[in-house]
């Protein structure tokens, strides 16, 4: 089985690696189709408003250029982000950089589209991020060497919108693998004995939820906060965007720039939904409420039946003695269930407020897999402390937890069943095992298109590269 090594998922737009080598091969060489890439193409450049030599170009995909220091930056943002590179060659970085160049060019080709809106929303997202880290814009443009505002806006455009393009590319490369359960039976099979895959100790986990309640007099105090946000944007001017970065409650507000594109028939809240659905393109709603707390939404563009918009959730503060409430009642029905009044499933159906797991009896799923089980060795390490402790049919004393938008909960947690570690076994772990399968299948789709676009594109690897084993043929050999 290929080695799932994965650069790729290193490679993220941080604060301190956000500036890096996305230069256009045109810009450094006169005409690309004479002969290989000089190791040093110039002498000089202008670079952050001084004159300074450039570093050697390592390789050149289509229209697009890695210089050497591209390397070194890709292993500075890995180790920031906890990865261990002692095992990671320059060769596989400059291999996986090279895999990025050749799905942005080909997305160029392929006319794939980014819109400038949904790139400028990542681009406001971004500086209003890098202001609030440093503490001012000109401390950002010092750090950066920027004369202005407008250039770095500029540059992080660029860095952007070609890393939207390459990841459209990856998916549409892959969005019509599929594999059925016949194919998963004959990659099962055909793994030897000794490389089957080897599953941990696995539980299944039972919970019943009680979800603390604000007053009114705060949820009032939340739909004035969105209010005074709302006259501020609309009649001072006040960017939409950097507010929902400084004073959303929603956890995901820094992914896709703040942007999510919806349908009618996405997986949002249908409150949501029917709001969004009524706005007119730059127009802001008034405050409303779904599950998640109270909402503006600001419609950023409309695309036939797809919206992109921009929201800012604020979630009603919840008092202490609400809190202590909940508790208490958990206390309560855990000892109901311990006295043998009913069961832990049939409590979680009556008294659960977790609608996603209360009519299976409280059964959490996997949210990598949808399977029911979870592995100890890679469940989140919160939930490993919390049933880690538990033993036999213990029901554990009622948990304070936070939920994914950022408000509270109390739980109690039990074991279902427990599974021993085990090599796997196709019918007992047939989700985990197509999961697998449908992985392998995905890498030889994306390995045969990477080799057949390596073909027809113009690609050039310097010298000291040559004797790189890469897993595509880059030497064109």
């Amino acid at each position: 089985m290929r080695k799932l090594f994965n650069v790729t998922s290193a490679i993220v737009l941080t604060a301190a690696g956000m500036i890096s080598g996305s230069v256009q091969a045109q810009d450094l060489i006169a005409d690309a189709s004479t002969g290989p890439v000089e190791t040093k193409v110039r002498d000089t450049v202008e670079n952050r408003g001084n004159r300074v030599k450039i570093d050697g170009v390592s390789a050149v995909v289509g229209d697009f250029v890695i210089l050497e220091s591209d390397i070194d930056k890709q292993f500075i943002d890995m180790k920031m982000q906890g990865f261990d590179t002692n095992n990671i060659t320059r060769c596989e970085v400059l291999g996986n950089l090279m895999e990025e160049k050749m799905y942005t060019h080909q997305a160029i080709q392929d006319s794939i589209i980014v819109g400038d809106v949904e790139v400028n929303s990542y681009v406001e997202n971004q500086m209003s991020q890098l202001v609030a880290q440093v503490g001012s814009m000109e401390k950002v443009l010092n750090f950066y060497n920027k004369n202005s505002e407008k250039e770095l806006k500029d540059e992080l455009f660029d860095i952007i919108k070609n890393a939207q393009l390459a990841q459209r590319m990856r998916g549409k490369v892959v969005e019509e693998v599929e594999i059925t359960p016949e194919e998963v039976r004959q990659w099962y099979d055909a793994l030897p004995e000794d490389e089957r895959p080897y599953f941990g100790d696995e539980v299944e986990i039972a919970q019943i939820v009680k979800e603390p309640k604000p007053t009114e007099e705060a949820k009032q105090k939340a739909i004035d906060k969105l209010l005074t946000f709302k006259r501020d944007i609309e009649d001072n001017g006040s960017s939409f965007a950097i507010k929902q970065t400084l004073y959303s409650d929603d956890p995901g507000k820094n992914q896709n720039g703040g942007i999510y594109t919806i349908t009618k028939n996405s997986q949002f809240v249908q409150e949501f939904k029917d709001v969004a659905f009524t706005l007119r393109e730059g127009e802001i709603s008034e405050p409303f409420e779904t599950q998640f707390g109270f909402h503006i939404i600001k419609v950023e563009k409309i695309r036939g039946q797809e919206l992109d918009v921009r929201h800012i959730l604020v979630i009603p503060e919840v008092s202490e003695k609400a809190k202590e409430d909940a508790k208490v009642e958990l206390d309560s029905i855990r000892s109901m269930i311990n006295d043998g009044k009913f069961t832990f499933e049939e409590a979680a159906r009556n008294f659960s407020d977790q609608k996603e797991t209360r009519f299976d009896g409280g059964v959490l799923r996997n949210p990598n897999t949808f399977d029911t089980r979870f592995e100890l060795t890679k469940m989140d390490p919160i939930l490993y402390g919390q049933v880690s402790k538990l033993q036999g049919e213990e029901i554990s004393r009622p948990l304070l937890q936070e939920t994914r938008s950022g408000g509270v909960t109390y739980k109690i947690i039990k074991i279902n069943k427990r599974y021993s570690a085990h090599k796997a076994d196709y019918i007992q772990d047939y989700v985990k095992i197509k999961e697998l399968a449908l992985k392998e299948k995905q890498f030889k789709e994306i390995e045969k298109w990477m080799n057949e676009k390596i073909k027809d594109t113009y690609i050039s690897v310097s010298p000291e590269s040559q004797s790189c084993d890469f897993h595509s043929n880059w030497l064109k050999k």
